[in-house]
């Protein structure tokens, strides 16, 4: 069982996010999951990511406040609990328009380029895209 206690996460840098602190819950470490990272994302007021794409698919569950997802298809609001999938390769934009800080999980499959948890080391920093 690998545990990562909330006040010793390790933070990262996201590309292409405005205002936003992003902390590593689990992966990218020894004994971590083997096929998938999850991490925190709190976006300030008016902060925001993208648009832009990755080729990974990606889940969204806002935890605290509103975060809008607009994609070439649709434009939503996800409050807490809700959650979305973003197919790879999706144009996406993540937005708070709100005043309260927002809070989501994001949970994504590694990079085809990252080196299996097993090898990697705990302290290492990585950049993801969110």
């Amino acid at each position: 069982m690998q545990v990562t206690r909330f006040g010793e996460a390790q933070p990262y840098e996201a590309p292409n996010h405005r205002d936003m602190r992003a902390l590593r819950l689990q992966g990218f470490m020894a004994g971590g999951p083997e096929n998938f990272w999850v991490g925190l994302s709190h976006f300030l007021p008016g902060g925001g990511a993208g648009p832009d794409s990755s080729p990974l698919e990606k889940v969204y569950v806002v935890l605290d406040g509103a975060v809008t997802i607009k994609t070439p298809a649709a434009e939503v609001v996800l409050g807490p609990l809700d959650s979305c999938c973003i197919p790879g390769d999706e144009v996406r934009e993540v937005k708070n328009h709100g005043n309260e800080v927002a809070t989501m999980l994001v949970v994504m499959p590694y990079p085809p380029t990252a080196p299996t948890p097993k090898a990697s080391s705990a302290g290492r920093s990585e950049e993801h895209s969110e």
